[in-house]
């Protein structure tokens, strides 16, 4: 019997499975759940930046009606719960490891940051902890706080007492001896300074937790709003409170958003599961948007001096990069790794430049946590590279395409001087269709057009690439990471022929559920509804290292593919029996396993069924059922690249800035599924250009109070401040070392937009004299820009 006939699955725009329960309002998110005996919690949190915390008066607070516990720092010093450990770590140029100050999950002795945790307080409802919490009285004895990164290594004020100079690492990348020797032979060279500003992550969901302890068992369930629950697990369980894995569940439920921080272990996950024992009961806490803006670990925060070493010719010499990094109060999860690994190794771009070096100094200050925010260094390192160039060409009168033309890498494998080696790839196509698309040829028209109705206009470019499924395991913890890189794929097939796939990474909105299952209905030749995924529940998947970097094809459905090999592998066999065949004649295609050269077949459903009723099956061969896991660790990165163009409209006057065009080309291999791509490519476009016009974390200098703590101070992307975008995804260049030939898409949008749109701007206000800007470009600056030019032509 012929299965129907089928078409691919792979490179087709099928629509979300999962959309119709959260368009319907089914989705289940971590606080939609609630559990028997339910209890609520509410933080206090430190008013102050930088305090000594005196004592804590609980007495008032105990006594408020429904509270059934109020429990501090000193508590859980006293139980011995470790604190928050840091997953990476970086060694500063001279040999020396990093500064690892403890990071106690209540603030145990000092707050260093507002919205510091220094005790939590549960009770029967919501409403009686926040109640009870405002009688919690701290006797704090307030400190001087740093908050600036720039200045933080030369203030008297120490985040942590025993870090000299608030310095985490100086930790230096590159050959230095030939950067310096290629800077001294240079025709020009090209110098900007940089801020790369601090961004707050805004997911749709709040961070949430929901612990409960078990008695019968001694175990615990923890449902968290968490990316990668196996790393909780593991950070939790064996670094802070001690558990086996087996006693400690991680349930990831629906997430709504991540951009990488929901990444990290955060000390209110750990405080209420240590809680949730304290008091026999289950203990729920959701962040308030409040508490978003105070806790979550924030992004970017880099303070950078860049140079670019150019011959007479044109050609990129070297580069060399200072930066100063912000790590905030405490080292956060990966935080230690955005500013190194992650930064100064995407330095080379897409540029052949032949020698690069970068140091990086990272400081504590008296501010949140700083970690992964969507694209995780990748677009610190592309800002800098681009505006670079950008700059340069302008510079030397050379049209900014052709400089990077002149310089692009040609040759693959290509190993750059900063450690990485692409695998892949062609940059000249993906920035040609970008310009065609983006009508670069009429630009000059559109200009004059624009110069007529009194304003400004500029056309900027961005040529980015990222690494994308950090990897391989043993480089990675070579250069100091603490846990390994591979992900996990698991088939189980039923009798009836239907598949569920568990896979350690995690959708938190990438659309998992339908893409993993393109792959295993493509592969299978079943329905893609035949197929469930399940994923984000250390109790059902094997292990998993979850999703951030733009790892959950290359990385996590590499794994499903290995996985799928040993079904098909076990499945011949079954079908070369009921054949009788050898399995090595056995040909799958379709749903259908075929004699080769014949019309003898059996289709899937039907080997499926006789792997679990083994009436007709070679016993003394094979075990019964058709179940397999498999284990994936990269041998490299995978690249994506791309070519971004913006074109922005200025009203000199006020300073407004509007995008009116934005072009982008990526080259992400081969694409499973067009249309979940297309919007992960205008979701990071949007992010990339809330940072570069309107988004800055900003706190006080010298109370370092947080001054941008609500959507009243800190300006999001609204619709009305994008276009329409122009989106292609090129033929590409399908990575050479996994078995789908495919690179992140995640990321991109978000690394290549904010250069494209500053260098457009740029260019519009090059005639009245402006050189740089910094982001985020909001009116107040811009207008700021043209005045300042304008005083300086005058003075002139």
């Amino acid at each position: 019997m012929n299965a129907p006939e089928r078409h691919p699955l792979i490179g087709t725009p099928v629509r979300r499975k999962e959309d119709y329960r959260f368009l319907t309002g089914n989705g289940q998110y971590t606080d939609d759940i609630v559990l028997a005996h339910q209890s609520y919690a509410c933080f206090v949190r430190s008013p102050h930046a930088h305090a000594r915390i005196r004592s804590i008066d609980t007495t008032e607070a105990l006594a408020a009606p429904g509270v059934i516990a109020v429990l501090t720092g000193e508590d859980m010093a006293a139980d011995k719960v470790g604190g928050l450990p840091c997953g990476w770590l970086i060694h500063s140029i001279d040999g020396t490891p990093m500064k690892e100050p403890p990071h106690p999950a209540l603030a145990h002795g000092k707050a260093r940051h507002v919205g510091d945790q220094v005790a939590v307080v549960i009770a029967e409802t919501l409403q009686q902890a926040r109640d009870a919490a405002e009688k919690v009285d701290v006797d704090y004895e307030p400190l001087p706080a740093v908050v600036a990164p720039a200045s933080a290594a030369q203030s008297q004020t120490l985040v942590h007492d025993d870090v000299p100079d608030n310095t985490c690492y100086t930790w230096g990348h590159g050959d230095k001896a030939a950067t310096d020797a290629a800077f001294a032979r240079a025709a020009h060279v090209t110098t900007l300074e940089i801020v790369n500003n601090r961004l707050i992550p805004n997911a749709i969901e709040p961070r949430a937790v929901n612990a409960s302890y078990q008695r019968q068992d001694d175990s615990y369930t923890v449902y968290v709003a968490n990316q990668n629950p196996h790393v909780e697990r593991l950070l939790m369980g064996a670094f802070v409170l001690g558990l086996p894995e087996s006693r400690l569940r991680i349930i990831a439920p629906d997430v709504g958003g991540g951009f990488g921080s929901k990444i990290f272990l955060y000390p209110e996950d750990v405080a209420l599961t240590w809680a949730s024992k304290k008091i026999g009961r289950p203990v729920k806490w959701t962040a308030d948007r409040s508490e978003s803006f105070l806790t979550d670990a924030h992004g970017r925060d880099h303070v950078t001096r860049a140079e670019l070493a150019i011959d007479a010719d044109g050609h990129f010499l070297a580069m060399r990069v200072h930066t100063v990094a912000n790590m905030g109060a405490y080292l956060s999860t990966f935080a230690s790794s955005v500013p190194t690994i992650l930064y100064a190794t995407l330095l080379a771009g897409q540029y052949a430049t032949p020698a690069i070096y970068a140091e990086v100094h990272a400081v504590f200050t008296n501010t949140a946590p700083v970690d992964a925010y969507r694209g995780a260094g990748r677009p610190e390192a592309t800002y800098v590279v681009e505006r670079l160039v950008e700059t340069a060409a302008r510079e030397l009168g050379t049209d900014p395409a052709e400089l990077r033309r002149k310089n692009f890498i040609r040759e693959f494998p290509y190993a750059t001087p900063v450690g990485l080696t692409y695998d892949t790839g062609d940059y000249e196509p993906c920035l040609a269709r970008a310009q065609e698309l983006a009508d670069v040829a009429g630009f000059p028209a559109r200009r004059e057009a624009s110069k007529q109705r009194g304003k400004l206009r500029g056309l900027g470019y961005s040529c980015y690439i990222e690494a994308c499924g950090l990897a391989p395991s043993n480089v990675a913890g070579a250069l100091g990471a603490r846990a390994g890189l591979f992900e996990v794929g698991e088939i189980r097939v039923h009798p009836t022929g239907t598949v569920t796939v568990f896979t350690g990474s995690h959708s938190h909105g990438q659309g998992h559920e339908t893409t993993f299952a393109q792959i295993v209905a493509d592969r299978l030749g079943i329905a893609l509804d035949a197929v469930e995924i399940v994923h984000g529940d250390t109790g059902r998947v094997p292990f998993g290292m979850g999703t951030y970097g733009s790892r959950s094809l290359a990385v996590g459905g590499s794994a499903i593919m290995k996985a799928l090999d040993k079904v098909e592998a076990k499945a011949k066999k079954i079908a070369a029996h009921l054949l009788e065949a050898s399995d090595v004649d056995i040909e799958f295609s379709d749903g259908v396993f075929r004699v080769a050269g014949t019309d003898r077949t059996k289709t899937f459903g039907e080997v499926a069924l006789t792997a679990y009723v083994p009436h007709n099956y070679p016993l003394d061969k094979l075990e019964p059922g058709l179940n397999e896991n498999a284990f994936y660790d990269p041998t490299n990165f995978t690249y994506p690249s791309g070519a971004y163009i913006c074109e922005v409209e200025v009203d000199a006057d006020t300073g407004e800035s509007q995008v009116v065009r934005f072009t982008a080309v990526d080259d992400f291999g081969n694409v499973i599924n067009p249309m979940i791509v297309e919007g992960q490519v205008h979701g990071g476009i949007g992010q990339g250009l809330g940072q570069a016009m309107l988004e800055q974390c900003v706190y006080d200098e010298d109370s370092g109070q947080l001054l941008t703590g609500s959507y009243m101070d800190y300006a999001m992307p609204r619709a009305g401040d994008l276009p329409d975008f122009t989106v292609e995804t090129a033929k590409g260049t399908p990575c050479t070392h996994n078995p789908l030939g495919v690179k992140g898409c995640g990321e991109a949008g978000a690394i290549g937009s904010p250069p494209a749109f500053i260098n457009a701007l740029v260019d519009a206000l090059s005639p009245l004299g402006v050189r740089d800007i910094q982001m985020p470009a909001t009116p107040h600056r811009v207008w700021q820009a043209i005045q300042r030019a304008a005083q300086q032509s005058t003075t002139a």
